[in-house]
């Protein structure tokens, strides 16, 4: 182990956008392997101290499994690639947070203001760091009625542009499944589930879609992010990795809360960047808090296995 870095001599990019956390400079300095986080989890998917608790257990899992965890943000004009406890707890408690997707990103460096990062903005910046591996809960998509809204998430675009592996349970099953699947193949990003022939979705096992590609191992899917980084300009790779059984709310009883919570968000005229957060937050109260406990679940589960998949990356 390389002796431990002073604050002043963490590494910024030439352009001074990019900030490394200690752990994650050392991390690089060694070519360990670095899994990257999101943080809208943190400022947008439940309240201080649970969120910076979650945060913290998922990051553990990380470096259980043999990586180092990447925790993105942007804090003080820079992206930060990893966050130390204080920053942790500083996110956790922020008011006003930009939630930075593809458009907000610049936004959020150019103006100062604390920005977390959705799966677009994380793909985006783990990408610039080097970083090649990335674990969420769900991705973005297609939104029901997008026929009529043209609401269709800024993820999926960046599946097809950044060569980053994404590990999530799915896209979010409040989401019109069927043509966010179309929409990736359009795109070209191969949809691999991890140890099931279905799609998951997010909170369930199961879809009732078949998966384009089912994969069993994480040396597997390393040999495929390999393949796919020879074609420099062919995006990323979608994992979809099920919920752990004991931990899913099954996909007949969940639709009715996903339908009930939709409706009121039309009811309400909600739209745009502000449908999702309403959704989930309605969804925990009509699941009397347990669609939270599954996402915790997930979101642990898809740590593990991006950590297993940056190992086998590292060593192929």
């Amino acid at each position: 182990m390389s002796a431990t870095l002073p604050l002043s001599a963490l590494p910024v990019d030439a352009a001074g956008l990019l900030q490394f956390s200690r752990e994650v400079a050392e991390a690089r300095a060694q070519g360990q392997p670095i899994v990257a986080l999101e943080s809208t989890i943190i400022t947008h998917g439940m309240p201080f101290p649970q969120n910076v608790e979650t945060a913290r257990q998922v990051e553990a899992d990380i470096r259980a499994a043999g990586a180092v965890p990447a925790t993105i943000a942007v804090l003080d004009g820079r992206i930060r690639i990893g966050l130390d406890d204080v920053d942790l707890d500083r996110l956790g408690q922020a008011t006003g947070v930009m939630k930075c997707s593809r458009a907000d990103l610049a936004i959020a460096i150019a103006t100062g203001r604390p920005g977390s990062t959705t799966v677009a903005a994380t793909m985006m910046a783990a990408h610039l760091a080097g970083i090649a591996v990335f674990a969420t809960g769900g991705i973005g998509g297609v939104h029901k009625g997008a026929e009529t809204s043209f609401d269709v998430s800024a993820d999926l675009d960046e599946l097809s542009r950044t060569p980053v592996c994404v590990v999530c349970a799915g896209a979010k099953a409040l989401l019109d499944i069927p043509k966010t699947l179309e929409v990736l193949e359009t795109r070209g990003v191969p949809v691999v589930s991890y140890g099931v022939d279905e799609v998951p979705a997010f909170w369930s096992r199961t879809s009732g879609l078949p998966s384009p590609y089912r994969m069993d191992s994480a040396e597997d899917l390393a040999r495929l992010i390999r393949a796919r980084q020879i074609f420099g300009d062919h995006g990323g790779v979608l994992v979809a990795n099920p919920v752990p059984t004991e931990a899913e709310i099954p996909q007949a009883e969940m639709a009715g809360f996903i339908n009930a919570a939709i409706a009121e968000a039309d009811r309400r005229g909600i739209r745009g960047k502000t449908v999702t957060p309403f959704v989930l937050a309605l969804i925990f109260e009509l699941t009397k808090g347990r669609s939270l406990v599954t996402n915790i679940a997930l979101v642990r589960n898809n740590a593990r296995l991006a950590a297993a998949i940056a190992v086998a990356l590292t060593g192929s």
